[in-house]
């Protein structure tokens, strides 16, 4: 790990990411991307860490998106798809995370917030699709149309506006707002309300929601089925009952 990017590990089994360059408005530059390459793996591969939220230094930016000087410098085209860090696609994660978005997030930082599966916004906030502003592209946001509408979604990426953390919130990008100083905290309070859940209901309760994002309504049905099963089947699918019978709370085992 360096600096680029700061790990915390706390012991209710939250991982925080910071992308910590607020010079730069927390840019994609490459110690960053390499940076939160490593944080994800040792997330994912600690299984002590349940939940991860992602973050910025600063008051700022949560991320600038991609380093246009080193777009130019490189003569970069396409750019690799191992490039950029995108949970979920180029990296495999099998556990939930939150964006905690603490300022403008454009571009590769609206693609970096919208990878995440909740998102927390700061009310300072502004989000962005920039790329038609300096003639890249934004594949990444293919997935956006199930987030958000059509048309909403068109204008953002035809005309490059940014738009605030409250119209963020009301076309539905954004789970929750915050006041700037209470964001993380917040971002917080949403991953405890997460774990409070049996670890493997939560995991396939994700896995279902993206299942029904790629499928049509039968074979995500028969999907999430078959996803859940394990679940079912775990000694917590008998812990939760009975701990609601005997008026207290369940100690989730995760198996």
């Amino acid at each position: 790990m360096t600096d680029a990017v700061l790990f915390d590990a706390r012991e209710d089994g939250i991982a925080i990411l910071t992308i910590n360059r607020p010079d730069t408005r927390n840019a994609l530059s490459r110690e960053v991307r390499e940076g939160l390459f490593a944080a994800w793996e040792r997330f994912e591969r600690d299984e002590k860490l349940r939940i991860a939220i992602l973050t910025g230094s600063g008051d700022k930016a949560f991320c600038a998106g991609g380093d246009l000087k080193e777009m130019v410098e490189r003569g970069l085209r396409v750019p690799p798809r191992d490039m950029f860090p995108m949970p979920y696609d180029n990296i495999e994660l099998s556990k939930p995370t939150i964006a905690a978005v603490n300022g403008l997030a454009f571009a590769g930082g609206w693609m970096i917030a919208q990878a995440c599966d909740l998102c927390v916004a700061s009310t300072t906030a502004k989000f962005a699709i920039t790329e038609v502003k300096v003639g890249r592209g934004s594949p990444w946001a293919a997935p956006l149309i199930h987030m958000i509408p059509q048309r909403i979604m068109m204008e953002i990426i035809l005309t490059g506006r940014p738009i605030s953390a409250q119209r963020a919130y009301e076309i539905g990008l954004v789970n929750r707002l915050a006041e700037p100083a209470t964001l993380l905290d917040t971002a917080i309070e949403l991953a405890k309300e997460v774990l409070e859940g049996a670890p493997l209901s939560v995991k396939a309760g994700r896995e279902t929601v993206m299942l029904a994002t790629e499928m049509g309504r039968s074979a995500a049905l028969q999907a999430a089925r078959a996803a859940h099963e394990h679940t079912y089947c775990s000694k917590d699918a008998q812990e939760g009952p009975r701990a609601f019978a005997e008026k207290r709370k369940p100690e989730w085992k995760g198996r």
